[in-house]
């Protein structure tokens, strides 16, 4: 009886432990794990380099990309909020896309496998994409190391 007790025990705390949080900046790993877990994503801290930035139109958001293409296959997307950039740029007194470009940043976050549509003249075609996201929303998920 005693045994019974100890296994249930066992089995409760088992089923009580965390999600682990991945630690890597092998990009193709984060995507294939990205991709294995959609729609839900994977937490993380991640460490890259930034190829290339950009923004969207009428969108206050920016966007690191490890790769210079944004749609090559192995990019992964780091998407500032509009209170994300606005608080980078009073701590670095620079544009996101001029500070972190070209360095090797820190980021922890969700990376999640997004769905991206191909649009003609403001409507979808579709046709579509994946990519992997990380979003940003607060300036401290994010650093240069």
């Amino acid at each position: 009886m005693r045994f019974l007790f100890v296994v249930f025990l066992l089995g409760l705390f088992a089923g009580c432990s965390t999600t682990p949080v991945l630690k890597t900046s092998d990009t193709v790993q984060i995507i294939k794990n990205a991709a294995d877990s959609a729609p839900d994503g994977v937490q993380g801290v991640y460490t890259f380099t930034i190829q290339a930035t950009g923004s969207q139109r009428g969108d206050n958001r920016i966007f690191l990309n490890t790769e210079i293409d944004y749609r090559d296959q192995r990019n992964i997307t780091i998407a500032l909020s509009f209170n994300a950039v606005k608080e980078l740029i009073a701590a670095t007194q620079q544009s996101p896309e001029d500070y972190f470009k070209g360095k090797t940043i820190q980021v922890t976050g969700e990376a999640k496998r997004v769905k991206i549509h191909f649009t003609t003249m403001g409507r979808r075609t579709g046709k579509y994409y994946y990519q992997t996201h990380i979003k940003v929303t607060d300036a401290s998920q994010i650093m240069v190391v």
